[in-house]
């Protein structure tokens, strides 16, 4: 179908569809600074040859969607959720499944908990909840601490800025894992090289995290998968463990050996796993 262009509260977004607009819709939400690459097209199109419906999109300040002057972003954590409800709105559709990753799974949390007329099911993965939870919860890892307190990039330089990306998804494969380099260089570079403001990338991290207060956890009533690596750097097990044990009925997927995100490696068991719990939530 090709990509879509949408304009939500006076920003423009760049979307793109898989599927037949008949099936069951599933909007699938990056993590922060991440353009819809990060959802690889051939991860789409296996889930839409599942019989789904699946959107994708540039979050504000990554990809082709509209950004911001580096380091003063203007919006917040509010405005990302609000966008999502605006993708829905463009295809006009009622109500979605949610599949989030990383912040992106705290986008999905909020819709579920504020908008929940939005969301037919969530899919969580490589998150943390959005709400304060029973237990204390482990910070990153040594490593994690390490890369962010020391790397350097110059944001002005889209080669010094690809070798920063790539170093970063290096980290966040996990320890155990074999890391790909070639598929992961080429990620990388694709999304740098695509970006309209690469330097707006870093807005994400600069901008006020102002979700807002929220219900509980345990208001979620909608069907929830949580998926989660078992060597997550950024957010570790334990992150995915109260999620699933604070929701309602969730059901909690770990990943032996997987880092933070979306890996090739477990798409066998990601892709099925999200069409049965779509399937099963209606």
């Amino acid at each position: 179908m090709g990509e879509r262009m949408i304009e939500v509260g006076g920003v423009r977004l760049c979307t793109e569809p898989f599927g037949a607009p008949t099936d069951p819709p599933v909007l699938l939400v990056a993590g922060l600074g991440s353009s819809m690459l990060w959802w690889e097209e051939e991860l789409c199109r296996s889930l839409a040859d599942g019989g789904r419906f699946v959107i994708r999109y540039d979050h504000r300040d990554t990809g082709r969607s509209t950004t911001f002057e580096p380091g003063h972003p203007g919006y917040g954590g509010t405005d990302l959720t609000a966008d999502a409800v605006g993708v829905l709105d463009a295809y006009r559709l009622g109500s979605a499944h949610v599949v989030g990753v990383s912040a992106g799974g705290g986008i999905a949390q909020d819709l579920a908990l504020d908008i929940a007329d939005r969301v037919s099911s969530l899919v969580l993965i490589s998150t943390s909840p959005v709400v304060a939870v029973d237990r204390d919860l482990p910070p990153p890892t040594d490593d994690f601490n390490r890369f962010v307190a020391d790397a350097t990039v110059d944001w002005s330089d889209r080669e010094s800025v690809i070798e920063y990306l790539f170093g970063y998804c290096r980290l966040l494969n996990g320890r155990p894992r074999p890391f790909d380099e070639a598929t992961w260089r080429d990620l990388v570079r694709r999304d740098v090289e695509r970006a309209e403001s690469v330097a707006s990338l870093r807005n994400h991290d600069v901008m006020a995290h102002d979700g807002g207060p929220h219900p509980p956890l345990s208001a979620i009533t909608v069907p929830t998968l949580v998926i989660h690596g078992t060597a997550d750097p950024m957010f570790p097990l334990a992150h995915g463990q109260a999620l699933a044990e604070a929701i309602p009925g969730a059901t909690f997927l770990p990943l032996e050996g997987a880092g933070h995100g979306v890996d090739r490696a477990d798409w066998p068991t990601i892709v099925p796993a999200t069409l049965d719990h779509t399937r099963d939530a209606g």
